[in-house]
């Protein structure tokens, strides 16, 4: 069971991660882009934390890092 929530939780951080990148390409600037971002950004927080409950601070760390790099680049 804690491996579906894994899945799931990967699948929120990355559809996360893909809203901050078509935000950051928007026509959005200055403060309404600063904070469509950080609201993404607090959600991300937020499924990091879960995750730390089913793999561990380090994994869960390794895991949004690695989204983060194959969505934004």
């Amino acid at each position: 069971m804690a491996q579906s929530e894994v899945a799931q939780l990967r699948q929120r951080i990355t559809e996360e991660y893909e809203a901050m990148k078509r935000g950051l390409t928007g026509f959005a600037c200055g403060s309404t882009k600063h904070a469509f971002i950080d609201a993404r950004m607090k959600r991300v927080d937020s499924y990091y934390d879960q995750l730390t409950q089913y793999i561990g601070p380090n994994e869960a760390t390794q895991v949004v890092y690695e989204l983060y790099i194959d969505v934004i680049g």
